[in-house]
């Protein structure tokens, strides 16, 4: 009997001390970042701090199908709607949809879209590069159109500026125990192996650059978070190809072809030729020509340690771009 009380007390002890430990550094658990959620790392090591330019509210508007002068196909990149806004600030209307409602620039595309309603100039097609190949394959292979409309959502503004002094509580206690331990474990790493690349969990690495506080904003800023699933080789001629076929079956509205480096390829791999050669043969703008001069103009977190997307001041330059690609 004594044992089984002595037990008893020893997990109940144990559960208190797993609870207040956990909340402790429950805190840890709050993600900004994409990188930082996938990695388990600490927001307050890998978040940006430098200010962001402020976006109006009544820019990131989505037009009906009808009064659109531009329609969007893209993935998470135009989801936010930001970029658009160098489109809406110069009185342009744009109606944008994902890859998740509207699957593929199909064989019956342009009939499909004027049935919607749109008579617009443009169709702009947005893809980030590591999804490039699959996303136009697919696209290349639909015959119909199949819509999924969702429910529509408002696009609200980014934060300028995070605060990180009032603590987050929500999540799972166990989080922020993993967070605080990948953060101590990445440390001893650095410390003890002087490792300039360490594999963190989620497909994530931190890559460790000389020049890291001259280009981030975080604390940490010699360590920025990169996605492993990033693309590593060049596109080649078969995507190009693509392109072309698919520009081919939007016959009553001028295309635009973006693609949007990798973060690994913006900081590690600016020697792809796919974006000069899209340049050339399809009039696409060169993100990674333009992109590579941000850099080396020392533009700090065009893409934040703590995400595989653009920071608010990217998106803007991106936006940017893409309206000095627009014929007119």
């Amino acid at each position: 009997m004594m044992h089984a009380k002595l037990f008893s007390v020893i997990v109940v002890a144990a559960i208190g001390i797993y609870g207040v430990t956990g909340y402790y550094f429950l805190p840890l658990a709050h993600f900004e970042g994409g990188l930082t959620r996938l990695g388990m790392l600490p927001e307050s090591r890998f978040g940006w701090t430098k200010e962001q330019p402020a976006v109006p509210h009544e820019l990131l508007r989505q037009s009906s199908w009808e009064e659109a002068d531009v329609l969007v196909v893209g993935d998470s990149f135009t989801e936010p709607r930001l970029w658009q806004s160098a489109l809406t600030r110069r009185g342009m209307k744009v109606h944008s949809e994902t890859w998740s409602t509207l699957p593929g620039i199909c064989e019956d595309f342009t009939a499909w879209s004027r049935g919607k309603g749109f008579t617009g100039r443009y169709v702009i097609i947005e893809a980030v590069e590591r999804n490039v190949e699959g996303t136009f394959a697919r696209s290349l292979a639909c015959t119909h159109t199949s819509y999924r409309p969702t429910v529509e959502r408002q696009a609200s503004p980014p934060p300028t500026r995070v605060d990180r002094s009032t603590a987050h509580r929500e999540g799972k206690l166990s989080i922020g125990i993993k967070v605080y331990l990948n953060a101590w474990l990445l440390q001893r790493q650095r410390d003890n192996l002087d490792l300039s690349s360490i594999a963190m969990p989620g497909s994530v690495h931190v890559i460790s650059r000389p020049d890291g506080c001259e280009l981030f904003s975080h604390p940490q800023c010699a360590d920025i978070l990169f996605y492993d699933e990033d693309r590593v080789t060049d596109m080649g001629t078969p995507v190009l190809e693509n392109m072309e076929k698919l520009s081919a079956r939007i016959t009553d509205a001028t295309p635009i072809w973006v693609v949007i480096p990798d973060k690994s390829t913006v900081y590690m791999r600016q020697g792809k030729q796919f974006w000069g050669k899209a340049e050339s043969r399809l009039y696409a703008p060169n993100l990674l020509q333009t992109f590579k001069q941000a850099i080396e103009s020392k533009a700090v977190d065009l893409y934040p340690a703590n995400e595989t997307h653009l920071s608010t001041a990217g998106y803007l330059m991106l936006g940017e771009n893409i309206f000095q690609s627009m014929p007119r």
